[in-house]
């Protein structure tokens, strides 16, 4: 199934988090929280500004991305989670 954002909506793919700590501490599935960070799947054509003219997005397909945490709308695409969500929630691209 294919996807193609809108205006500045981007998709994300969330990457996985860690199994375990620094110190070497295995972290059990139920003490986990969703990691923040995904790697950008597709993007809209951005969004249009008063006089009509189209702003180019900041993301790209590929950009590992770090988001706000309870940013954009879980959905499962070929049996794996992504998120729909503005530009604006991403707040970094990680190099």
């Amino acid at each position: 199934m294919k996807l193609k954002p809108l205006n500045d909506r981007v998709l994300v793919k969330r990457l996985e988090s860690e199994e375990k700590t620094a110190g070497g501490l295995y972290i059990p599935d139920t003490a986990k929280e969703k990691p923040s960070k995904g790697q950008v799947v597709a993007v809209g054509p951005g969004k249009m500004d008063e006089n009509g003219k189209r702003i180019p997005m900041a993301v790209k397909p590929g950009d590992n991305v770090l988001f706000n945490k309870y940013a954009g709308t879980e959905v499962k695409l070929d049996d794996v989670d992504h998120l729909v969500m503005r530009e604006e929630d991403i707040l970094a691209i990680i190099d």
